[in-house]
Parts: structure tokens; C-alpha cells; sequence
């Protein structure tokens, strides 16, 4: 199941979508409104309304985005680094999310932002220590990630905070696939319609099951935070007027535009 989140006649709601995405598919795509939430036991309403009436928003409104780094070796490798012995996390704080649509705001303290192309990991439920026979059961699903850096931060700065926190900094959409084997998807990142990132996830040097193992040793992860499993390799430039598009094979595609932060 796809479920999106979005805004019609401003109210809030999450829906299932409904028709296919693929090249050459026919009719439009519409959502069922959700009765609840999809971190509990729901229901579709049958109320239908066409994706065009609505306005998607991010997926969900996480209460932390935990990240990692350099899990591409040739990723890692462009930026002169090596594979680290244990996964590199860090946060991206709540309100550097943004949707498909939004602006991305080139911040005024950076002159060299990146695209970072990023299959997202939606938590499901409230969950630590995790064992890895029981990490399929936290997850709700899967969505497209882009984790905007300001590379010349990044390089001078200690800490990421700054470089990858900044607000709009990582858009998330366009909805959650629930139904997916994220074991070995094609990844990749357009800007203006020009191919930079193609990866597959399979290229990952620690799993979804490693990572969330490794994340719930430390802390608690509630319904709706997202992990980010690392960028392969390709990652560049993005210049204010760029369209950077993530697209995630069995997911969909997250476009956004790079706007001059006002």
C-alpha cells in the first residue's frame, strides 16, 4: 500500500493511492481517505479524491530523522574517505522536513550545497534494543530521501548539525510504500533532468536490519521517525532554479526546486 499524507480545503489528512505510476499507465491517481492514523489499526474510508485536488505534504512529521553516513564505499570514496568501522549517525532535526514540491532554500552560509539521493525508513512503532529477527516488525515502510548538504560546512565543521540540519534541508515524499523488499532498488538522483546518482541499495555496506539494530542500542524510536540509509555514489552541485528529483525503484519520485533563501 502507497499512503500519502496531504492537505485538501485546509485540513490534514493520510490516504491510500490508488492507480499506477508506471510509464504509459492510464487514469489518474486518486487517494481513499484513512480513518485514523497508519500507526494504528485503520480503515479506508471510500471517500476518493483525485491526487490533483490535493496539495502532498511529507509523508510524515517525524519526531527525529537519524542519519547515516558513508554506507556507499564509493560514496565515500569521492569525498576522499574511507568506509568507517561503525555506522556514522547523526540528526537532522524536525524542521529540516519538507515535501514533494517544496523549495529547498539554498542557505546563505554555504556556497557549495549537494543533492544526496537516500532510501528513507519510516518507523512503524514505539521500539529499542532490537533484535534483528524482529526489525521487519518496526517498520511501516519505505520512502524517497534527499539530503541536502552544504558541503563547504560540512568539510570545516566539527559537526554536521549545521551543514545537514538547515531548515528544508531534507525533503521527504512523495508517500510510503508499505509493500516493498528495499533489498536491492534502483536509486538515483536527476538535477534538471540530467542523470548524477545511480546506485542499487543492495551496494549498501551495512543492511536496514544492521542499521536499525545499531540505532536501537542507543535510543528509542517512535512511530513516524525516519532513518536514512546513506547516498551512493555521484552526489554534486545544486544551484538556486535547479529541479533535483530522487527517484526509488517501487516508489515513486520526490522533485523539488532549489529557491534563494529569502
Amino acid at each position: 500500500m502507497r499512503i500519502a499524507r496531504f492537505s485538501i480545503d485546509g485540513n490534514v489528512a493520510f490516504g491510500a493511492v490508488e492507480g499506477s505510476t508506471a510509464p504509459g499507465a492510464e487514469g489518474e491517481l486518486v487517494l481513499d481517505i484513512i480513518k485514523g492514523i497508519p500507526f494504528a489499526d485503520f480503515e479506508l474510508s471510500g471517500t476518493k479524491v483525485p491526487l490533483s485536488k490535493v496539495r502532498l505534504l511529507p509523508p510524515v512529521l517525524p519526531n527525529k530523522v537519524v542519519a547515516i553516513g558513508r554506507n556507499y564505499a564509493e560514496h565515500a570514496a569521492e569525498l576522499g574517505n574511507e568506509v568507517p568501522d561503525a555506522p556514522i549517525t547523526f540528526f537532522k532535526p524536525s524542521t529540516s522536513v519538507v515535501g514533494p514540491g517544496d523549495p529547498i532554500a539554498y542557505p546563505s552560509f554555504s556556497q557549495d550545497l549537494h543533492h544526496e539521493a537516500e532510501l528513507a525508513v519510516v518507523i512503524g512503532r514505539m521500539c529499542r534494543e532490537v533484535p534483528r529477527e524482529r526489525v521487519k516488525d518496526v517498520i511501516l515502510g519505505y520512502t524517497c530521501a534527499n539530503d541536502v548538504t552544504a558541503r563547504d560546512v560540512q568539510q570545516r565543521e566539527k559537526q554536521w548539525a549545521r551543514a545537514k540540519g538547515f531548515d528544508s534541508s531534507c525533503p521527504l515524499g512523495p508517500w510510503i510504500e508499505t509493500d516493498l523488499d528495499p533489498s536491492d532498488l534502483t536509486i538515483q538522483c536527476t538535477v534538471n533532468g540530467e542523470q548524477r546518482q545511480l546506485g542499487r541499495t543492495s551496494e549498501m555496506v551495512r543492511s536496514i536490519e544492521d542499521l536499525i539494530v545499531h540505532i536501537t542500542e542507543a535510543m528509542t524510536l517512535l512511530p513516524g521517525d525516519v532513518i536514512l540509509t546513506g547516498t551512493p555514489a555521484g552526489v554534486g552541485p545544486l544551484n538556486v532554479g535547479d529541479e533535483v528529483a530522487v527517484t526509488i525503484e517501487g516508489i515513486g519520485t520526490l522533485t523539488n526546486k532549489v529557491i534563494k533563501r529569502g
